[in-house]
């Protein structure tokens, strides 16, 4: 952490808050972190020579003359091929027991990459959940949130995405995890034998809400490492950016800011833009995909976390229980990758775009079948079917727990539509019939 040479030690704080100090100070900018009391804290605001800090462990018990030292320079992360394998606090620690990384001190929170060094994205990321590369393909350089509602295994489908995308790097961003999501996550990936791709920084919910507003910073730094300096395929997955934008709202109260929707600050849209315009493909094949998780109260995709969230990124994966199959199933409906158009029978079969396109009509016509069940009307023999093939639609494909590849996603549903259907009735191109129609 870079210090000044002739550190000032200041004595008067002005105002105490839960959450912040202020105090008259010359000199100072804005992320510039600070020790107040023994307490890391980091300059939240400037107007003239009123200084508010946030303090991250909280205010309890600091008193008015309290020393207060600027340190110089905003949070950093040291990078280097060390990182990969550790489990880091907010602060870059190491959480894991092992030694201090050693490498270039990079101030974290940094601006994106420059437009004009963008290509289109262009490259497909498997994950081997059906859900997602069948119907909402993930591109290289794609944002994408998971929208689930708490009670959902999203942290699951996270670690699962973890072992099986066939990336170079996996940065896990952990906000307000448990402990036991946090060992989750450190048992799956050690289990796996897949430490030395996996690089974690983690709060969990014993530490104060506040620093959660670190990890997307530090995680995207790392990235950022990987993918511009290394030309590596990094997938960064963040979660629960709910709990980050509570962090934000938290602050944001307690320095008296007038909240806007939800009692969500007013710079939620660019708060949460800056976090995903990190996700770029670079020209030498570099690249960081973003993958965060939304939760959702009772529902609500209206709220103001996952309505910003829609309007920024590129599309959407939803989570929900399938009550017919007994599954978690990523709903094909609600579901919406903006770029699988990219890869799409380009870098898949060329069958994929109709196949994909007919298990879903298929699919909504059994939801058809259902309302009329349900309403008492009588069903038509294309109506029952329809309801065995969702069953085994979601069974088969759209569970999460389903892990295989395209190819054998594609010949899945191929099988399902011999099973269930006429030709006539999948409405395929038969070039694509003549070719893997098997009976």
């Amino acid at each position: 952490m870079a210090t000044k040479a002739f550190q000032k030690i200041y004595t008067q704080l002005e105002a105490i808050t839960k959450a912040t100090v202020a105090l008259r100070a010359q000199g100072i900018s804005n992320d510039e972190l600070a020790v107040v009391d023994g307490r890391l804290a980091q300059v939240v605001k400037t107007k003239g020579d009123l200084v508010t800090l946030q303090v991250f462990a909280g205010t309890e018990g600091i008193p008015t003359n309290a020393e207060v030292t600027f340190l110089g320079a905003p949070p950093t992360l040291k990078v280097s091929d060390e990182l990969a394998g550790r489990f880091f606090d907010a602060y870059g620690k190491p959480l894991d027991g092992g030694p201090e990384v050693e490498g270039r001190e990079v101030q974290i929170g940094g601006p994106s990459v420059n437009p004009y060094k963008r290509r289109q994205p262009s490259q497909i990321i498997p994950t081997g959940i059906a859900g997602i590369d069948l119907n909402n393909t993930l591109v290289s350089g794609q944002k994408i949130p998971f929208f689930a509602d708490p009670d959902q295994p999203y942290n699951n489908v996270m670690a699962q995405v973890a072992l099986r995308a066939d990336v170079d790097k996996i940065i896990l961003g952990g906000m307000g995890l448990t402990n036991d999501d946090y060992l989750y996550f450190k048992h799956e990936f050690e289990a796996a034998g897949a430490l030395d791709k996996i690089i974690s920084f983690v709060n969990t919910t014993e530490q104060p809400p506040v620093e959660r507003l670190l990890i997307p910073d530090m995680a995207l730094t790392a990235a950022e490492y990987f993918a511009v300096e290394k030309n590596e395929k990094v997938l960064v997955l963040l979660t629960d950016m709910t709990l980050y934008a509570d962090a934000l709202s938290i602050v944001s109260n307690r320095m008296d800011q007038i909240p806007s929707k939800d009692s969500m600050p007013g710079s939620l849209y660019s708060d949460l833009a800056k976090i995903y315009e990190k996700a770029v493909q670079l020209p030498d094949g570099g690249s960081i995909t973003i993958i965060a998780v939304t939760t959702l109260n009772d529902g609500d995709i209206t709220h103001a976390i996952p309505d910003n969230t829609g309007y920024i990124t590129e599309g959407q994966l939803f989570l929900r229980a399938d009550p017919d199959s007994g599954k978690v199933i990523i709903d094909p409906f609600r579901s919406l990758s903006r770029l699988k158009q990219l890869v799409q029978g380009k870098q898949t079969r060329k069958d994929h775009s109709q196949v994909m396109n007919a298990s879903v009509r298929l699919y909504a016509d059994a939801q058809n079948a259902k309302t009329k069940l349900e309403n008492g009307f009588d069903l038509s023999d294309y109506d029952l079917r329809c309801l065995d093939y969702a069953k085994a639609y979601a069974t088969r494909i759209l569970a999460i727990d389903v892990n295989i590849k395209i190819d054998e996603m594609l010949d899945t549903a191929w099988e399902l539509f011999e099973t269930y259907f006429s030709k006539a009735e999948t409405g395929i191109k038969q070039e694509f019939i003549d070719q893997y129609w098997k009976n």
